[in-house]
């Protein structure tokens, strides 16, 4: 056989010289891809985000109100969701489901929702409708149709979407809606998010005018533009249709602390609808945007997100409890779009046979090795790694949708919409010792909420 000595010294250098690249690559942080936010805030307090991004020739724009239904009135639950149906039933000149068929006969979609922190409202158009969907914006802004008949129209239609989404359906409200209402005390974070019935019936039309004369105004919102449009145009659009908008003083914010949690809670509902029993545990989170927070979003990604997780293997793979075990921190978004007291939660729907003490044993199994010792350096970076995918995929979520959502909270919530470049930086601070305190701390039994769904007896 003939050998070409030249050719396999190339390529024994060239093998040489990619090894030496991966392992620099590696051994060092990835780029960090990094969002363009222009950032402004109108005469009337009108927070305004502009993210371009020429991928595709769409704009997603969304306006969100800081009010949730953590802050909705004590006697009128389930009044912020109401609310939410109220903004599509007209505006000063856009008549009845006016605003949906608009955006819809352009080639848009548009939805709208409520969270524990705000309420949110957006379009997906094509890139030269931009104006259109700024004006009608600025038209529901300035004003509602808030009629009696629209008012109790949409008393109906949340009622019922109640008794078909919990009421009636089989561990409906399990766990996300449930779970804050055990593992809380602050009535504000305990009470039923999606509303009493009574309190439904019972909201005034002056009730639902007050509300919105009080939170939807241009001072207590953020506008923010993502996709393919001019910044320097999109601005001058904004100035027209938002400036005259008038702001509204705020009323101060109720204390929404929780108490340190010092004893584990239990609590079982029963559910004449499910056929298998089901498990949820609840930890409170850190607070927000400390370094605790940071870790926090690490030992998710380690113990509960995807199938290499701790306890996936531990109560799927190895035990058999349950096909799943899905969760996460604010199970209603993400660990970025909230702004109060939060949970980490894992919940799974398992066989009869097995015990809540069963489940718990295995659970606490992981989470004591956590507890022990520091992290291994090598599963901290595919932590990192996971959550990292994570984040870059929720940026290009449904068309600039979730790049618009994160750069709206940490606008709402931070006043900082560039935060959105700096996160990646921070969970790269987190150290394992700074992991092992994290778990200590906020994964002790003493800071768990366990609840059990008991279902119909078998047939």
């Amino acid at each position: 056989m003939k050998i070409h000595v030249r050719r396999l010294v190339s390529l024994t250098l060239g093998v040489m010289l990619a090894l030496s690249a991966f392992q620099q690559a590696m051994a060092s942080p990835p780029e960090t891809f990094n969002v363009p936010v222009t950032y402004f805030k109108l005469p009337n307090g009108l927070k305004v985000v502009l993210s371009p991004d020429a991928t595709a020739p769409t704009v997603a724009v969304a306006v969100y109100y800081k009010i949730g239904f953590r802050i909705e009135p004590k006697d009128r639950t389930g009044f912020a969701h109401l609310f939410e149906h109220m903004m599509f039933q007209g505006s000063q000149n856009l008549g009845k489901m006016e605003f949906i068929k608009m955006v819809q006969q352009n080639g848009g979609v548009l939805n709208g929702s409520t969270r524990f922190d705000f309420t949110n409202y957006f379009e997906i158009m094509p890139a030269h409708k931009l104006e259109t969907a700024l004006w009608a914006e600025a038209d529901r802004m300035r004003g509602l149709a808030i009629t009696q008949e629209n008012l109790t129209n949409q008393q109906g239609v949340v009622s019922n979407e109640v008794k078909v989404n919990v009421i009636n359906q089989p561990y409906g409200g399990f766990p996300w809606l449930d779970m804050p209402q055990y593992a809380n005390t602050n009535w504000y974070n305990a009470h039923n998010f999606y509303g009493e019935l009574k309190d439904l019936e019972a909201a005034t039309l002056k009730d639902v005018q007050d509300f919105f004369n009080t939170y939807y105004a241009p001072n207590n919102a953020v506008l923010t533009v993502v996709g393919d449009f001019d910044v320097a145009q999109a601005r001058k659009m904004i100035e027209k249709y938002f400036t005259a908008i008038p702001a509204v003083k705020q009323p101060a914010m109720p204390d929404l602390a929780e108490p340190k949690q010092e004893q584990e809670k239990r609590a079982t509902k029963k559910d004449p609808l499910a056929k298998r029993p089901a498990l949820a545990f609840a930890y409170h989170m850190p607070a927000r945007n400390t370094p605790e927070y940071y870790a926090m979003g690490l030992l998710d990604q380690i113990l509960l997100q995807g199938e290499d997780s701790l306890l996936y293997q531990e109560l799927v793979k190895k035990r058999g409890f349950a096909a799943n075990v899905p969760g996460g921190i604010n199970l209603l978004g993400n660990m970025y779009n909230y702004n109060g007291p939060m949970l980490w939660m894992g919940y799974l729907f398992h066989d009869n046979g097995k015990t809540a003490d069963e489940i718990l044993t295995a659970v606490d199994s992981v989470v004591e090795g956590i507890q022990a010792k520091p992290l291994d350096q090598k599963m901290l970076d595919r932590a990192l790694v996971k959550l990292r995918s994570s984040f870059y995929d929720s940026l290009a979520t449904f068309n600039g949708f979730g790049r618009a959502d994160l750069l709206s909270s940490f606008a709402l919530f931070d006043d900082k919409p560039e935060r959105i470049n700096t996160l990646e930086a921070e969970f790269r601070k987190v150290m394992p010792e700074l992991m092992q305190r994290t778990a200590r701390e906020y994964l002790r039994k003493t800071n768990r909420t366990v609840l059990t769904i008991e279902p119909a007896a078998a047939k």
